[in-house]
């Protein structure tokens, strides 16, 4: 008998609430880990006889993790956990159970959303526009220097530049002014990464297997998450992407592992989707109402084995990439 998805993390987290919401709206099983609340649970982890196993308790339930179809996680690291225990032992059972879970999702044969080293290529920005263009895209002519005069002479022949963090590091996409110029030697101790600016319109894609859910971001910000620190706003609204768009979609994020995947691109002028990178623990829900419940719905689906329930939208109704 198959056992109940797993949803790992902190769960008031907007993402992980969505999800264990979707689960109860589909009456889907699903049993939550809650980080934050690891005193009264325990996890076994090992090999028996050449067969990995992974058992957790919470005091009242036992549960075999081998028989869960699936797994949702946004494990935080321990040491960053708010309200850490302050004692040795206490401590000591937080590393060990988040270690351990996070090790058997790394190895165990079920769908997981996402296992961390499917994530990695996030952590350089350089390294993954390389898996981008593989998968046909076009990615923005870059730049990552720790020399002011490159930078200078790459703003001279491209015009509109703007910066961010080269990692996985979340940084603010700021526009390369004339203010900047005598503050460029600073990145002498920091390599950073410069792009040529890309007009059009974004789109933010979460791809879910095979599923793609479009999300059209109407703002002239510069970095729409941000738009409110330019005095300016963000329009979301749901979309579609060209058929061929949506396959290329589906085949970057399983190129890379990811059965969860938020896909940044920009539809230029001239037509042209150019993709800036690919997250992999996407925070969907700060994107479109609608869009955001059927990426929860396909999420919980997808790892339950179920088939994927027809859309609820009106408009603009979810795409799954033709096989």
């Amino acid at each position: 008998m198959t056992g109940p998805i797993l949803v790992c993390g902190v769960p008031s987290e907007s993402p992980l609430a969505m999800a264990i919401a979707a689960a109860k709206r589909l009456g889907v099983a699903c049993r939550v880990i809650d980080q934050r609340h690891l005193a009264g649970q325990d996890i076994e982890v090992g090999v028996r006889g050449g067969v990995l196993f992974a058992h957790w308790w919470n005091g009242a339930e036992r549960l075999d993790l081998g028989r869960c179809p699936g797994a949702y996680t946004r494990l935080v690291p321990a040491s960053l956990l708010r309200d850490a225990p302050t004692d040795p032992q206490g401590v000591l059972h937080r590393h060990y159970f988040v270690d351990a879970l996070g090790a058997w999702l790394e190895a165990a044969p079920l769908r997981v959303a996402n296992r961390n080293a499917a994530g990695r290529s996030n952590a350089s920005k350089p390294w993954q526009a390389q898996l981008i263009r593989r998968a046909g895209f076009a990615t923005p002519e870059s730049l990552l220097s720790n020399d002011p005069a490159a930078v200078r002479a790459f703003r001279r022949a491209h015009g509109r530049v703007v910066f961010k963090s080269a990692s996985g590091v979340r940084s603010i996409v700021t526009p390369l002014t004339d203010a900047h110029d005598a503050e460029l030697e600073r990145i002498r101790d920091l390599p950073t990464l410069f792009q040529a600016f890309v007009p059009g319109v974004n789109y933010r894609v979460h791809v879910v297997g095979e599923a793609v859910f479009c999300t059209r971001v109407d703002s002239a910000a510069t970095d729409y998450r941000y738009a409110s620190r330019e005095g300016l706003d963000a329009a979301m609204y749901p979309d579609r992407l060209p058929p061929e768009i949506a396959r290329r979609c589906v085949a970057l994020a399983a190129g890379m592992g990811l059965a969860l995947a938020g896909i940044d691109l920009k539809r230029r002028p001239d037509g042209v989707f150019v993709c800036f990178e690919v997250n992999p623990s996407p925070a969907y829900s700060c994107f479109d109402r609608e869009s955001a419940e059927a990426v929860a719905e396909a999420l919980v689906l997808h790892l339950s084995g179920g088939r994927r329930r027809a859309s609820h939208r009106k408009r603009h109704p979810a795409q799954g990439a033709p096989a």
